[in-house]
């Protein structure tokens, strides 16, 4: 029975560390510019899924109750455009696009991933220290 704790709160922390990986990810390239509205970075978003179903034991996953990154997609705010001829990746039109990436949103992203991280850390320690206060019940 703990072990499916550890291994429940194992996928949250995976899943949580990808968010984080994004969120990192987008916050880097908040500033980048491209030539063309196609080439620009587009924020990334991770999509989570709940193992409920038995297809998931199938699938290689030993207890159900957690989550998995089930795909990573591109925000679909639109890249902004800007006409700043002197910049060494504007068009020939004179313009260059922005990310979409919103520094405020990843911020509150990132801190969102942040504490389910440390909750999910909070599980493990918890059954952890349930787990040795069991053993020291029965040695008594």
């Amino acid at each position: 029975m703990l072990k499916n704790i550890f291994e429940i709160a194992g996928t949250a922390l995976t899943a949580q560390t990808i968010r984080m990986n994004t969120t990192a990810s987008n916050l880097a390239n908040a500033g980048s510019v491209s030539p063309t509205e196609e080439e620009a970075f587009r924020a990334k978003r991770p999509v989570f899924r709940a193992l409920v179903d038995q297809a998931d034991l199938n699938a290689g996953f030993n207890s159900l109750g957690g989550v998995k990154v089930k795909e990573v997609i591109d925000s679909t705010e639109p890249v902004r455009k800007v006409h700043d001829p002197g910049n060494p990746e504007a068009g020939e039109d004179g313009f260059v696009y922005l990310s979409n990436v919103n520094e405020v949103t990843e911020m509150v992203e990132m801190v969102a991933a942040s504490r389910s991280f440390q909750n999910n850390v909070e599980v493990v320690t918890t059954a952890r220290q349930l787990m040795m206060r069991t053993l020291e019940i029965t040695k008594a």
